[in-house]
Order: structure tokens, then sequence, then C-alpha cells
């Protein structure tokens, strides 16, 4: 590779050594079937008892949804992919200029997962940007292309609104007050990051990410409507979850698995490559606050089951998950009682 990132505008005939998978850890893509049944929720339903009744379902039996109505402007989601694909299409030089892998940056462009740390890549490059206060991280954002820090902020403030919105219904969907998770969070954090997975000549040897939970406590996806690539594990096999018009796929991630006491599950998902286009993601991270005490609630240990895992604060957790790689057991393991 005599690029830092795959987005260097090379079209890579033969999948560089670097990213090819053990056989045992191939995607096995020919095995892969439609995800049936993907839960759609319409968050402008008039009845929200029924809203709730369909959350509690997705969060138990799929970890994830994907949500319609949702009240985010189709122009700031436009607007968001737009300026994206203008980033990645930028001249290499002018990218690598923010290019860093060390993890602990608000604001970086990067590739694969861990660099540093892993074996085998990853088939993507990211820009990974803290989203939240929003006056504190944009100056560092890109200023070039020059619309991004406007259309990137409308777009966090918007989904940072939906994230809200869709705690209130899983926090009902529980038995809890409306802003029971929401307190328990404290003043979240949110960070972005915009995946880029160019065409990759040898998709069945590799991933754009492999099977992972994600760490934080709810994930916004919007997918690329024109390249499907999120697969989530259903009843021990992987399905495609293919993109719907307007609608962001919802994951439950593991701090909300650890407050509902193990009764919602943190989707398993990976990102597949395409052979013949390049594939655009962006993925929002609600995350609570570092001090937040993940614990769950007592109307949810009274039945005698007790608290599955031990409590701890989300800071413990967070570095316990970026000190492993990606693919490892289920980071949550480490904390069961």
């Amino acid at each position: 590779m005599d690029t830092k990132v795959l987005s260097s505008g090379i079209r890579y005939t033969n999948l560089p050594e670097g990213y090819v998978r053990p056989e045992s850890e191939r995607p096995n893509l020919s095995e892969v079937s439609e995800c049936e049944n993907v839960p759609v929720i319409d968050l402008a339903c008039d009845d929200r008892s029924l809203i709730v009744q369909q959350v509690a379902d997705a969060c138990k039996n799929y970890g994830f949804f994907q949500a319609i109505n949702h009240e985010v402007p189709l122009e700031t989601v436009e607007r968001v992919l737009e300026v994206a694909k203008e980033f990645f299409n930028l001249p290499v030089e002018e990218k690598l200029k923010l290019y860093s892998d060390d993890p602990s940056k608000t604001m970086r462009l990067s590739t694969s997962f861990n660099v540093n740390k892993e074996k085998v890549h990853n088939w993507r490059d990211y820009l990974r940007l803290h989203c939240y206060p929003l006056d504190k991280y944009v100056p560092e954002w890109p200023s070039n292309p020059s619309t991004f820090k406007e259309f990137v902020s409308t777009y966090c403030s918007e989904v940072r609104g939906l994230g809200y919105r869709v705690l209130e219904l899983i926090s009902e969907s529980l038995g809890l007050e409306k802003d029971y998770i929401k307190k328990v969070l404290g003043e979240q954090g949110q960070h972005m990051a915009v995946n880029f997975y160019p065409p990759c000549p040898e998709p069945e040897l590799t991933y754009g990410l492999p099977g992972h939970t994600d760490p934080n406590a709810l994930t916004i996806l919007l997918q690329d409507l024109e390249v499907a690539g999120l697969q989530v594990l259903k009843d021990d096999k992987w399905v495609a979850v293919n993109p719907l018009p307007n609608a962001f796929v919802i994951n439950i991630g593991d701090q909300l698995q650890a407050l509902s006491n193990g009764r919602y599950k943190s989707v398993w998902h990976r990102a597949i490559v395409n052979a013949e286009k390049a594939r655009m993601s962006v993925a929002s991270f609600l995350c609570p606050n570092n001090d937040a005490m993940i614990s769950p609630p007592k109307a949810l240990t009274e039945d005698g089951s007790g608290a599955v895992y031990r409590d701890f604060t989300y800071a413990e957790y967070y570095s316990k998950f970026w000190s492993r790689n990606l693919d490892q057991e289920h980071c949550l393991e480490l904390f069961k009682n």
C-alpha cells in the first residue's frame, strides 16, 4: 500500500495481502439471505402505545429496527450524503492532512478499525468526528468542502433529537418513566463516523467491518440507498438488511443491553463490500457521559433474576472496548456478574 488510505483513486485488481481474512473468518456471502420481517417502525403513528410495543419487540428479538417518518428533513439527509461524497472525492493529499491513527483524537480521517493493533485490515476509510457540543467541535472539522461544517452540523442536531425521541420510547417499552434512560446516561456525547467503502476486487475475502456490537447506547445509521452492505446476526445466521428510502437503522448498543438487564440485545452487525461500486454510510453514536453509572433499574431485577452485569461507568467500558480487537468476544461478557 503506497498510501495510508484506500480512497486514493487507485483501483485495485487484487486484494492486498493485509486485507485477506483467514478462511475460517470470511463472510461466506453465498450463504447470506435477506433479513425477513425487518422491524419497520413508523414514528409518526398516532398510537403511541403501538409504537412502544413495536420498539419492545424489535429491541428484544432483533436488536435493531428501521425508523420511518422520523422528522429528520429529507434535505438534511441528502445534503450530508452529498458533502460526504465530495469529501471522499477530494485529492488524496488534501484528505491526508486530516489523517491520524490515534483513536483518542476528536477529529480524524483513518482507515480500517485500529490500524496499529490489528493483524488483518478492513476495507474502509472513515472520517470520525465528535459532534457534541457542536460549538466545541465544529471549528476543528474539515473546511473543505466549504459546505461541510454547515451541512453536517445541521444533520448532527437533527439526529440527536431523533436519538432522544427513540430513547424515550425505549424507556417506556421497558416499563420505565420516559426520561429514565436519558437521566441515567447523563449529558450524552455524540460521535459520527462517515464511512467510505471503495470498490473491492475480492469482496468474499474481506470485510468493510467484521462482526461487532457498538459500545455506546444507541447508533443511528444512514445507509447508502444504492449499495447494500449492512448485515446483522439473527438466530446465529448473518442476514442482509437492505436500505429503505428515507429511513434510519437504529441499533441498540452495549449500554442499553446492560441497562435493560439483558432483555434488549446489542445487535451484532457487520459491513460487507462490493466489487462494482463504492458504498457510503453515516453512523451517528449517542454515548453516555463518561461518569454515567450503568446499572439496571430495580424494576428490571426484582423478579429474582438479579443483575446480569456488574455496575460500571461508561469510561471504564469504553477504554476496555478500544483496548481489544473489534471481532473478539463480546466486551459485555467481561462485565458479567
